[in-house]
């Protein structure tokens, strides 16, 4: 897609480059929102407020014409400073997922889908707003599958697919589910 992201680091340059610039965008939206979000004071909305900021940040960036990546890993890392033990669960589903199928994008969507559960469940606390942990879901799943709804070209290009063993394997995905050509 052209975009800066880990994902795409990987597509180019593999594993080596992309782990740290995951784990920089994760770290970009958990500290906002775990560390000057409490520090501000201003109630349950404002570390969520600085989180949306530092999503919307890299989305939209300055320096590459506005036309940034989708935010998914910075908007794991809002995830993980508001919830931190659903976003575990989320992160492992995500793994299971990417290392069964080989899709990135099938292991963000599940795990989008999963984390208001896990939020609902393992945080009780957060159960007066957990509205916002669903809209957060349903952006994180509209991230990722916004790529296949946005037109023909994008639609065309193939979803990452990682190799995890010296063998390519073949996914496990049924085709029936896989997007492209």
């Amino acid at each position: 897609s052209r975009t800066p992201g880990a994902t795409n680091v990987f597509r180019v340059l593999r594993w080596k480059y992309a782990i740290p610039v995951g784990l920089l965008d994760i770290g970009k939206g958990a500290v906002p929102v775990a560390v000057f979000g409490p520090m501000a004071g201003g109630g349950e909305f404002l570390p969520l407020l600085l989180g949306i900021t530092a999503v919307i940040g890299p989305v939209f960036s300055v320096f590459v014409g506005f036309r940034g990546g989708k935010g998914v890993a910075t908007g794991a890392g809002v995830v993980l400073g508001m919830a931190p033990l659903a976003f575990l669960v989320a992160f492992a589903v995500w793994g299971v997922l990417v290392a069964m199928t080989g899709y990135v994008s099938v292991g963000s969507i599940t795990a989008a889908a999963v984390y208001p559960a896990a939020v609902y469940l393992l945080h009780p606390a957060r159960r007066p707003t957990f509205w916002l942990d669903v809209l957060l879901a349903r952006d994180g799943v509209a991230a990722v599958t916004g790529n296949w709804l946005r037109g023909p070209r994008v639609r065309a290009e193939q979803p990452t697919y990682v190799h995890l063993s010296p063998q390519p394997a073949r996914p496990c995905l049924p085709q029936a589910l896989h997007v492209g050509p």
